[in-house]
């Protein structure tokens, strides 16, 4: 509308000047004088001014031209009132209990996991695991119709084979590495009450109720044609031949009454403690004799061996005085625990997995040697203690229950006594496994994961704020699982309210994802916790849930399952490239 005006008013200025008195061709002229200068006005002809006025009119109209001034003029358009929607009414439940799912995603987790237990795996899939898909990755939990409605004891994975231990403690085996030819889990070591189970790169480590260790290959042909032991036979003082074969590691000078009670393996060695709190090594692989000092024997190699088979046990000396009560294994190196918080690392250090500074001139550590703990709260009035480790690949980690006391010189301490439970990690962080949000290549000194690290919540039954612990990590080859010790409820019943809602325990994840491993749905890997969604992701959506919502497990409960009592758990085991999440005993 502007530019419309502008021309009009510039045609009536002309005409105006024109009608001025004075005719064509006159030449007036004014004179201004002052003390140091003149000028002169001269008034223009009329054919200079309509000369002058037409040369105007054409610059004036290019340059509206050029700003794209309109060609033809539109009414504005009114915009359409905009539609307001208001939410929908949440569905009216029939019973107590539907109201319970309706209103609460974690309700309909723990209550899901009761009901109907049994195995969620995703990632790797270039041993068939997920048995029955073609895919080469799994991106999200897939549930295995072998184990619907079944209970486990234990379950290890790696890329090309599975292991798990039955209700009644038989072995069960799956994969390419075990057959090529055999999909679903197949019951191979029976009838020997399994209750634990440890992997090497070929062989399978398993613990009984009574304190015997196996050591069973792989391999279906290495068990068909391997050398089959003797064994009892259900008929008295007969004995026979096993199916399959397997050997025994067992030391030879345990005491009276001591026995194996946890076991733990790397890639080529494993780690057994007894009872009281020794501690034995042995190798675990056929493939290579453990090098890198892994076993805790300063000096002991494949030519120094002493005679006898090369996988038997070895007691590691240097921990003798100490009461072990905790033992890891990551791929090759090893930690222990004792009784008063003090963590005892060897084997592989090249990338800081024991928590010592890397030295090039010494990467392996063959004996045991004390972890200064108490540098990492140096100068912050806080006494700390380890209270879990745990290994994997080539990282490590430690559970700290750190103590606050009062300092040297402080008038009035505040907050003497009170526990901050932290989790440290040290080893490799490139695929982001350290949990500190850092890519780091080496990291020997222990960091502090600060996502799993000062957390507390208030405790309506103690009527205080107690921190949160970590209740179990699982660490992988690369990838890392933990499980929070939040205060969970599960006690949700027919005369509760139906507002009483279960939840179970905060689940986060970190590390390598290359295989799909943390079952985010994305392959990018993560340097800081995170959660993921329900394993049952479309039961949320027929409750009518658009919103995301947070997989959370199922802490342990007796529960009525198939007529009978029994004391049932959700774990998580994170192996190597593959994941997966478990009802247990």
């Amino acid at each position: 509308m502007i530019a419309s005006k502008a021309i009009p008013r510039c045609i009536s200025i002309a005409q105006r000047a024109s009608q001025r008195p004075g005719g064509p061709g006159l030449l007036q002229k004014r004179r201004f004088r002052s003390a140091n200068r003149s000028r002169v006005a001269v008034r223009s002809s009329p054919k200079s001014r309509t000369a002058g006025l037409l040369l105007s009119l054409t610059v004036g109209g290019g340059f509206l031209y050029a700003l794209g001034y309109p060609r033809s003029l539109h009414a504005e358009v009114i915009p359409a009132p905009a539609e307001v929607k208001f939410e929908e009414p949440r569905r009216k439940a029939s019973s107590r209990e539907e109201n319970r799912e309706l209103i609460s995603s974690q309700h309909l987790q723990v209550k899901k996991s009761w009901e109907n237990p049994g195995v969620y795996c995703w990632g790797s899939n270039s041993g068939k695991l997920i048995y029955d898909s073609d895919e080469p990755n799994i991106k999200l939990p897939r549930r295995l119709p072998f184990f619907d409605g079944k209970l486990l004891r234990d379950l290890k994975l790696d890329r090309s084979f599975g292991a798990a231990i039955t209700e009644n403690g038989d072995l069960l085996q799956w994969g390419t590495g075990y057959s090529a030819s055999i999909l679903e889990p197949t019951p191979t070591l029976r009838g020997k009450d399994l209750v634990k189970l440890a992997i090497s790169r070929d062989r399978i480590i398993a613990l009984s109720s009574g304190g015997q260790v196996y050591s069973i290959p792989v391999s279906q042909v290495d068990q068909i044609e391997g050398q089959k032991p003797s064994e009892n036979s259900w008929i008295p003082f007969w004995k026979g031949r096993s199916k399959i074969s397997y050997r025994k590691v067992n030391p030879s000078n345990l005491a009276w009454g001591e026995k194996i009670s946890d076991i733990s393996s790397g890639l080529e060695h494993c780690l057994l403690l007894t009872s009281k709190g020794r501690v034995f090594s042995a190798a675990s692989g056929t493939e290579d004799f453990p090098t890198k000092g892994q076993l805790g024997i300063p000096g002991l190699t494949w030519t120094t061996r002493p005679e006898g088979a090369y996988d038997q046990p070895h007691e590691i000396s240097t921990l003798r005085g100490f009461e072990i009560v905790k033992i890891v294994a990551g791929d090759y190196h090893s930690l222990v625990v004792d009784n008063q918080g003090r963590v005892f690392a060897f084997g592989d250090n090249s990338l800081g997995q024991l928590g010592f500074d890397y030295n090039p001139e010494t990467p392996t550590v063959d004996a045991p040697s004390l972890l200064a703990i108490d540098r990492l709260y140096k100068g912050t009035n806080m006494v700390p203690r380890v209270t879990d480790v745990a290994a994997g690949g080539v990282n490590s980690f430690f559970t700290i229950d750190a103590t606050r006391v009062a300092g040297q010189g402080e008038e009035d301490p505040q907050g003497i006594g009170r526990i901050t439970a932290d989790t440290w990690s040290c080893g490799q962080g490139i695929w982001g496994g350290l949990g500190n949000g850092r890519w780091t290549h080496v990291q020997g000194t222990p960091t502090k994961i600060k996502a799993l690290s000062g957390l507390f919540e208030y405790d309506e039954v103690k009527n205080a704020v107690v921190p949160i612990r970590l209740a179990h990590l699982s660490v992988g080859s690369t990838h890392i699982s933990a499980v929070m010790s939040n205060i969970s409820h599960v006690g949700a019943n027919d005369r509760s309210s139906e507002h009483d809602t279960n939840w179970g325990a905060d689940v986060l994840w970190w590390g390598g994802n290359e295989y799909y491993q943390l079952g985010t749905g994305k392959r990018n890997n993560v340097s800081n916790p995170v959660y993921i969604a329900p394993l049952d992701v479309e039961a949320d959506k027929e409750k009518g849930r658009r919103e995301e919502h947070r997989f959370q497990i199922t802490p342990r409960k007796k529960i009525r399952f198939n007529g009978r009592s029994v004391s049932v758990e959700q774990r998580v085991e994170c192996g190597r490239g593959v994941t997966a999440v478990y009802s247990g005993t």
